[in-house]
């Protein structure tokens, strides 16, 4: 029985170092220039250890991708909702929620259909949500973002480009509501502060004073 994990290798020649991550369901993930398979394998027997805590850790994260052959587990707004799966006989898959529960109604069994609902969901919340929140931290900061974007990505939560374009993760709506306001705030002030330095988290904490739980309840989820 071989002690190396399994994974996925993807090879880019533009690499210079062997980088190793998890994708959304758990998977390890390597990423490299060419290199001979006894140095992949040298690596895996050297990062066992973290291999294994990492991956305990993302079992553990709220939020994770969706097993659709089970009943799943949707988190909006911070608390984790049963989503019930119910054939029917339009050809129309409709997803539904009604405060208690979410009801997938559908015809033919299509986890990639299911997804792309449950995407749809979350941006048509977003959409919903953040621009009035946005509007009134931007005010109450003294500040205003060039233009706002959502759109669903696999690594972060939001961003501020250096022409002050904010954009969020649709994905944010899986996260408690006071999580969510750290994250406009967050990238508001890159707006004031292109950096991570002490001024940078000076500014969140003049208007979050307890962000710093934020921070620590947001590591809690997965993108």
């Amino acid at each position: 029985m071989s002690l190396l994990p399994q994974y996925k290798h993807i090879i880019n020649p533009n690499l210079k170092h062997i980088y190793l991550s998890f994708d959304e369901g758990g998977d390890l993930i390597i990423k490299s220039p060419k290199v001979p398979l006894r140095q992949i394998e040298q690596l895996l027997l050297k990062k066992a250890s973290w291999i294994q805590k990492s991956r305990e850790k993302l079992q553990h994260k709220k939020g994770k991708a969706l097993d659709f052959s089970n009943i799943p587990e949707l988190y909006f707004m911070g608390k984790a909702y049963p989503v019930i799966l119910t054939t029917h006989n339009k050809k129309k898959c409709q997803l539904h929620f009604d405060g208690a529960q979410f009801t997938l109604l559908y015809h033919s069994y299509d986890e990639l259909l299911f997804q792309k609902h449950v995407d749809r969901f979350y941006k048509t919340q977003i959409q919903k949500e953040l621009p009035s929140w946005i509007e009134d931290w931007a005010e109450a900061m003294s500040l205003s973002p060039s233009n706002i974007r959502f759109r669903k990505t696999k690594r972060q939560w939001g961003s501020c480009s250096g022409k002050n374009i904010l954009s969020f993760n649709t994905m944010i709506m899986k996260l408690p509501q006071d999580v969510i306001q750290y994250i406009i705030v967050h990238e508001l002030a890159h707006i004031r502060h292109k950096h991570h330095q002490k001024a940078f988290w000076k500014e969140v904490e003049a208007y979050l004073p307890d962000y710093k739980v934020q921070v620590k309840e947001l590591k809690k989820y997965t993108t």
